[in-house]
């Protein structure tokens, strides 16, 4: 059955995606070029609005049994109309949070989804106590806005959370959790469909709606495959999204070495940095795809390490993010403190 399910998931994306095209174009849910956009006209977004319906197909093909379902979909039925609120009047900031916020509650509150505590190596155990409830919210929030930050070019956003979701969905079958298997599946099989229509050159933009919504289910699904394991399995998300977590958190780096505020937009992300170092379009939302694929295979590698081995894979993994971003500048141009001490070095 779950076969079925993704099949008809696939199709219901690319038989709704034409619609909710002409339904941005009717109701003014466009997006407009301007100096930190890479299109050059006027643009439909809502298409994440037609990921989310062929999810809830695909659900509805499948009929998942578990606790979790009610309170997943209702918390992305939020998450979604905000999206589209954002996509048609551009909500402020606080507004969207909002939204996020009601959302994450949902889930902690009427799901009962929290991180409660993370078994340590050597023996150790770090109980979030009373914290629990909020480091929760923020993880759903954080990781629903960075995947956000990534939707700066064709195929981008809906590219590497179709890898994100399938890298979940094969390491929800290796700790053997159906539900999570399942539904991250339907997800990425409605991204995927998607897709037929935002690649380079799209023909339409996810928007707010789709990013949101795809960030949050991702957020949430990784607490539900995640919670309350050892601090090596509460890592594996962190790597899966290693583009818009990495993305997102130098771009807080560069922001507050230039004096700015954290929130404040600028044309500097992962995908800005590549096309100014003279990638095509095309070439950069590959090689980003190519950097995701091999964060997935990371975190599958990650999880069957022994504890050393984990240490030392994610050293690894930290000197190659810190040296990539320092060769292409993603945290401001003159940010090379690893490449400085090396060179001390040579000298």
């Amino acid at each position: 059955m779950i076969y079925v399910s993704l099949i008809v998931a696939v199709l219901s994306a690319i038989l709704l995606t034409p619609l909710v095209k002409r339904l941005a174009f009717r109701i003014g849910a466009v997006d407009a070029p301007n100096y930190r956009k890479v299109h050059a006209r006027i643009m439909p977004r809502l298409g994440g609005l037609a990921i989310f319906g062929a999810f809830l197909i695909g659900i509805a093909v499948l009929r998942p049994d578990s606790e979790y379902l009610l309170a997943i979909i209702l918390g992305a039925t939020v998450i979604v109309i905000t999206g589209v609120l954002d996509d048609m009047y551009e909500l402020s900031a606080k507004a969207k949070m909002i939204g996020q916020l009601v959302a994450a509650c949902i889930i902690v509150f009427l799901g009962d989804i929290q991180i409660q505590e993370i078994n340590l190596p050597f023996d150790g155990v770090l109980d979030f106590g009373f914290l629990s409830i909020p480091f929760t919210i923020i993880w759903i929030i954080a990781i629903t806005n960075a995947v956000n930050l990534i939707d700066g070019l064709d195929g981008l956003a809906a590219g590497v959370s179709t890898i994100a979701l399938v890298s979940l969905a094969i390491m929800a079958f290796i700790m053997a959790n159906p539900f999570v298997l399942a539904t991250a599946a339907i997800l990425a099989a409605s991204s995927f469909g998607f897709l037929f229509y935002n690649f380079h050159p799209a023909k339409i933009f996810m928007g707010d709606t789709g990013a949101l919504f795809l960030g949050f289910m991702i957020a949430v699904l990784s607490l539900l495959g995640f919670k309350n394991l050892a601090m090596v399995s509460f890592i594996i998300p962190v790597i899966i999204l290693g583009v818009p977590i990495s993305d997102t958190f130098f771009a807080i780096v560069r922001r507050l070495r230039m004096k700015q505020k954290w929130s404040d937009p600028d044309k500097s992300h992962l995908h800005h940095r590549l096309l100014d170092l003279g990638f095509s379009h095309r070439q950069t939302v590959l090689l980003i795809y190519s950097i995701a694929i091999m964060f997935g295979l990371c975190a599958i590698i990650f999880s069957m390490a022994k504890v050393w081995g984990a240490i030392l894979l994610i050293t690894v993994i930290l000197v190659a993010v810190e040296l990539f971003v320092e060769v292409i500048g993603l945290a401001g141009k003159n940010y090379r403190p690893l490449i400085n001490f090396v060179r001390m070095f040579n000298k």
